[in-house]
């Protein structure tokens, strides 16, 4: 299976059309159709229903189009950092994350690398603990910032002096809004809005949807980006369990932010693949986090 016949299998799975898709890679219709049959032949299955309009991807196609993506995504990079000059560091930093104030740590490193190193390129993935753990272990992503998840055997880590606080997000005409800290116990009779990202949660309140569903609480509905939860918070769904600082709450807003007093704090990690190689930029990018937050 080689990259050329990847990028063409690609090229024919976004047109849907192998005329076309010749056309663009600038090859005959009848040579792309003998790579395609290769292709199926050597998968052992059908990745095109051919009709007489275009082609659509079978599921074995749409499977292979997922991974052929990542190969020729990662081919690309690593040919980038190869020739990058070696006078110069330069180069992409791939850093996954989901919504906490920790990323700002990472921002603020990676803006003073790149005023000293015009030519390092950040690019931040939001996702959560799983989708961000699983693009390191694939290598699509160089780091990862994870908050409160146990680290796999062949991952490092750096504990950066963040932790997030649990709180409650709720419209500002509730009628907890004037409390300045809440319990659990006080959201009993409430509609609870609550991460379905069970990997942001720390060690003892992993599981947390099941743990409040067990003990009673209404459970309304999960988000995995704040910003939908808060607009189901305003559209007077419920109230929001979520960390500090992510959505704007307070003067000139819908929202009050209250802490919860009986939610352990959750420490946020750097964490990469031990024994992964890197880039130069991002030799430099962990040194630097290392100098400025170890």
């Amino acid at each position: 299976m080689e990259l050329r016949t990847l990028r063409s299998f690609l090229a024919v799975a976004r047109e849907g059309n192998v005329t076309r898709a010749a056309q663009h890679l600038h090859i005959t219709q009848p040579a792309l159709s003998r790579q395609l049959a290769e292709l199926e032949r050597e998968m052992g299955c059908e990745l095109f229903i051919r009709e007489p309009r275009g082609v659509t991807l079978t599921e074995e196609g749409m499977l292979l189009r997922k991974r052929a993506d990542e190969i020729v995504s990662l081919a690309d990079r690593t040919e980038r950092e190869l020739r990058s000059p070696v006078a110069e560091i330069e180069g992409d930093i791939w850093v996954g994350g989901g919504e906490s104030r920790a990323m700002e740590l990472v921002a603020q490193v990676a803006t003073s690398l790149e005023r000293e190193h015009p030519g390092i390129r950040l690019h931040i993935h939001s996702g959560n603990g799983t989708d961000v753990t699983e693009r390191i272990e694939r290598g699509l992503l160089d780091f990862g910032v994870v908050f409160g998840t146990e680290l796999r055997s062949h991952h490092d880590s750096l504990l950066l002096p963040h932790e997030d606080r649990w709180g409650v997000l709720m419209r500002r005409d509730h009628r907890l809004a004037r409390r300045e800290s809440l319990t659990l116990e006080d959201l009993r009779k409430e509609r609870l809005i609550v991460s379905g990202d069970k990997d942001t949660l720390s060690d003892n309140t992993a599981g947390m949807i099941q743990g409040l569903v067990a003990q009673g609480f209404d459970v309304a509905a999960t988000y995995t980006l704040l910003y939908n939860g808060s607009l189901l918070v305003e559209a007077g769904m419920g109230v929001a369990l979520c960390f500090d600082g992510i959505v704007s709450a307070g003067e000139g807003t819908p929202f009050v932010y209250i802490p919860l007093e009986d939610m352990p704090r959750v420490p946020a990690r750097l964490i990469w693949k031990r024994y992964q190689p890197h880039s130069r930029a991002c030799d430099l990018f962990l040194r630097s986090m290392r100098e400025q937050y170890a």
